[in-house]
C-alpha cells in the first residue's frame, strides 16, 4: 500500500558539477522533478512508501529514467509509458541542464521539456478513483505539473477533487516557473491556476507564491512573512496549513535558511533560522522541505516540529548535489535537535 502519492514530470538532470552547460565536456546525470523529488525524499529518508504518476516515452533513455527512479525506492508501476516514434515526434523525456552556481554567479537551468509524453496527459486518462481508493493518505503535486500544458491544469484539478472525494491529504506547492508560461499567458496565467488548484489543497507548500497580484511580485522577508501568509490565508479560507521557506541569497554558495507556516488553529508559526548556510547545490532544496514537512504532519507531531523537520531537511539537500535529497533521517533529526557539522566517527 502507497503512503504518499505524487503527480508529476520525471526528467533528466545534466550536471556539469563545478563547470558550465556551455562550456563542459562531461555531465553527471540524476533524475529530478518538483513533484517527484518530494516523493523521493519520503521515501529514502523518511522510510514512507512512495509512488509516483507521470508519464515516459517507451525508449534507451525513459528507461534511464526509469532506473534512476527504481534506485530512489519510488514506486514506478503507476509510470505510463508512451510508444516512441524513434525521434520524439509526438512524444519525448524532459531534459534539464543545470549549474549550480558560485559566489555571485547563481545557479543557472535550461530546461528542454517541450511536447514530453507527461504534457501530453489528459483528463480521464487515469483512473484516480480507483487508485485513491487504495488507500493512499497523501497526494502531492503542483504549479510546475499544471504549467507543462493546457491539459495539465485539468489532469491536476481531476486528481485533486478525487483525492479529496477519498478523504486523501492533498498538497500542492505553486512554484512558478516563468518559462512554463512564456505565450501561454505568463505570471498573470500562472496565478489564475494556482488559484483553481490550491482551493482542493489541505496543505499548500510554498504558499508565498501566491502572495502579491502574481508570482514573484513580492519578495517576503522573515519579518514580513506573518502579514503576507494572512493574505494568503485570506485567498484560500479551507487550507489548513500554508508554509513556506524563507531564503535570502547573499551569494550563491551562501544562503540565510528557514521557513514559517500559518494553520488556522495555530496561526503563524515561526520555523528554525539558519543563517549563512553553506550550500553546495540549492536545486530541489525546497522539495525537500516539503518532504520533511509532510512527514512530520503524517507523524501527527504538530506544525513546529513539521516545519523544523521540513526546514533541516532541505538545508541538507543543499549540502549535496542533485535535486534529490541524500540526507538521513538520522541526520535530520540530529539537526533538528541542534547538532553541528562536527566530525563523526
Amino acid at each position: 500500500m502507497i503512503d504518499v502519492l505524487a503527480l508529476g514530470e520525471v526528467m533528466l538532470r545534466f550536471d556539469p558539477g563545478e563547470g558550465r552547460i556551455r562550456t563542459t565536456r562531461t555531465f553527471q546525470v540524476w533524475e529530478g522533478g518538483g513533484e517527484y523529488n518530494v516523493v523521493r525524499g519520503l521515501r529514502r529518508c523518511f522510510g514512507l512508501r512512495t509512488a509516483v504518476v507521470t508519464a515516459l516515452a517507451d525508449n534507451a533513455v525513459g528507461r534511464l529514467v526509469e532506473d534512476l527512479v527504481l534506485q530512489g525506492g519510488v514506486d514506478t508501476s503507476l509510470i505510463r509509458w508512451v510508444p516512441d516514434d524513434g525521434i520524439g515526434r509526438t512524444a519525448r523525456n524532459g531534459l534539464n541542464f543545470v549549474e549550480r552556481g558560485y559566489g555571485i554567479r547563481g545557479a543557472l537551468g535550461v530546461s528542454d521539456r517541450a511536447h514530453t509524453a507527461v504534457s501530453q496527459l489528459r483528463k480521464g486518462d487515469i483512473d484516480w478513483d480507483t487508485l485513491f481508493a487504495s488507500g493512499p493518505r497523501w497526494f502531492h503535486t503542483g504549479g510546475i505539473f499544471a504549467g507543462l500544458s493546457d491539459t495539465t491544469v485539468d489532469v491536476a484539478d481531476e486528481a485533486m477533487a478525487a483525492a479529496r472525494r477519498h478523504g486523501v491529504t492533498v498538497s500542492y506547492d505553486p512554484n512558478y516557473r516563468p518559462s512554463l508560461w512564456v505565450g501561454r499567458g505568463g505570471a498573470d496565467r500562472a496565478r489564475e491556476v494556482d488559484l483553481r488548484l490550491a482551493r482542493h489543497a489541505d496543505v499548500v507548500v510554498g504558499a508565498l507564491g501566491l502572495a502579491g497580484p502574481y508570482p514573484g511580485a513580492v519578495r517576503v522577508d522573515r519579518d514580513e512573512a506573518p502579514d503576507a501568509l494572512a493574505e494568503v490565508a485570506g485567498r484560500l479560507p479551507s487550507a489548513r496549513v500554508l508554509a513556506t521557506t524563507l531564503r535570502a541569497v547573499p551569494s550563491a554558495g551562501v544562503n540565510d535558511w528557514s521557513s514559517a507556516a500559518w494553520s488556522p488553529t495555530e496561526g503563524f508559526v515561526a520555523g528554525p533560522d539558519l543563517p549563512g548556510l553553506q550550500v553546495l547545490d540549492r536545486i530541489g532544496s525546497g522539495d525537500a522541505f516539503a518532504a520533511g514537512l509532510i512527514h512530520g504532519l503524517l507523524a501527527g507531531t504538530g506544525l513546529e516540529r513539521a516545519l523544523a523537520y521540513g526546514t533541516a531537511h532541505g538545508a541538507l539537500a543543499m549540502t549535496t548535489p542533485g535535486d534529490v535529497s541524500m540526507a538521513s533521517l538520522a541526520e535530520v533529526e540530529a539537526l533538528v535537535a541542534g547538532g553541528s557539522a562536527a566530525v563523526r566517527r
